[in-house]
């Protein structure tokens, strides 16, 4: 049993349901309607109740689509997430929100119930490309949402942006980031396309039928898009995410310093006493078990460095490698001295003083870069 202070200090909340499903999302999710909402609702709080949580420093409720909730199970679902917690110490309290089903109701929900960040998922502004994603907003209902939420008091508003879309051009992505700037919010998540297995558009690429951009203006739009929010005051403070002073992600910080952190619900990940965990997935399964988890890793000491290397090479302030060796117990140089070396030749890495970190041709081909740190089996 972990003492409370050493308790993870962040959870995240699963909701699975969506209102529509996007051509491109591989997520534990599922169509909401004929779904048994009610009876999840009372199983997750059933299993964060479980856990005796009465400290949180960050929150953070994704899915899925937890605004597909109705007004009623939205405040049924925040109030029991908080109501053993002391509010006094929870910093940051995220819920991602489509911008299609974001109500006045829903968000005087989220202000009753002390959610303090919200996460718009955006994806794009052209009307055309939405539909061709599987998404069921428009632009308007962004610029609609985004005045209701600031009327409402909510500052820290982040936006979701994809790029490299299938038929997606130049001049759409700097309309987007045209947009962007336009509603002067803090905080902005930035993702290339990813074709993933079991999605409609894996099937249809499969098939040759997606349009997509090439790789060479795929790195255009990415660069353009860095620089383009940096002039704009946003700081690229990891390989996805910009954030204006003070408004960086603490959530997802956590998970980068390599943090543990309770996962509740249905596919939810969690990082508790060294074990990685995962727990069942569909809905029915999560309903079923009494232990919600299906999976669980204790991480060997190789696996560990490796995760806080690739965690914290996402990073623009990088890894510190005397912290990392004390951390550990093990002498980094001797173990990536050489790995570093020719990265850094490659100009994928850079050095300063106890810190390495990723360039900017580096932070483009991260997962390149992180396979190079993977230690051979003994």
């Amino acid at each position: 049993m972990k003492t409370a202070q050493h308790k993870p200090t962040s959870a995240y909340v699963h909701i699975p349901f969506c209102t529509q499903i996007c051509y491109y999302c591989d997520f534990a999710k599922v169509y909401i309607k004929n779904q048994p909402v009610d009876d999840y609702i009372t199983a997750l709080l059933a299993e964060v109740a479980a856990e005796n949580i009465t400290a949180l420093k960050t929150l953070y409720i994704g899915g899925g689509t937890p605004t597909a909730l109705s007004s009623e199970q939205l405040d049924r679902l925040l109030s029991g997430l908080t109501q053993n917690l002391d509010l006094t110490e929870l910093q940051e309290f995220t819920v991602e929100a489509n911008p299609g089903d974001l109500s006045d109701e829903k968000i005087a929900v989220l202000k009753k119930n002390h959610v303090n960040r919200v996460s718009l998922g955006v994806q794009t502004f052209n009307d055309k490309l939405l539909k061709k994603i599987g998404r069921s907003h428009n632009a308007q209902d962004v610029f609609d949402n985004v005045a209701k939420l600031k009327a409402a008091g909510f500052d820290n508003i982040t936006i979701d942006l994809i790029y490299a879309l299938p038929g997606q051009t130049m001049a759409d992505v700097k309309q987007d980031v045209a947009n962007i700037l336009s509603l002067d919010l803090p905080h902005v998540a930035l993702y290339s396309l990813i074709l993933e297995n079991h999605t409609i558009f894996m099937n249809k690429m499969r098939r040759g039928r997606l349009d997509l951009p090439s790789e060479d203006t795929d790195f255009e739009m990415y660069n353009y898009i860095i620089d383009s929010l940096q002039d704009a005051g946003f700081e690229h403070y990891e390989i996805s995410n910009f954030g204006k002073a003070g408004y960086e992600s603490a959530h997802n910080l956590m998970y980068w310093n390599n943090a543990e952190y309770y996962g509740f619900g249905a596919g939810a990940s969690g990082y508790v006493d060294g074990v990685r965990y995962k727990n069942h997935v569909p809905i029915h399964h999560y309903l079923e078990h009494a232990d919600k988890q299906v999976v669980k890793e204790k991480l060997t000491l190789k696996e560990q460095m490796e995760e806080e290397l690739f965690l914290g090479l996402r990073k623009k302030s990088g890894v510190n490698i005397k912290q990392f060796s004390e951390k550990f117990n093990q002498d980094f140089e001797a173990i990536y001295g050489q790995t570093v070396t020719e990265l850094i030749e490659k100009q994928l890495l850079e050095k300063s003083g106890n810190h390495i970190f990723m360039t900017r041709q580096g932070l483009m081909l991260g997962n390149d870069v992180f396979e190079t740190f993977l230690l051979d089996d003994d």
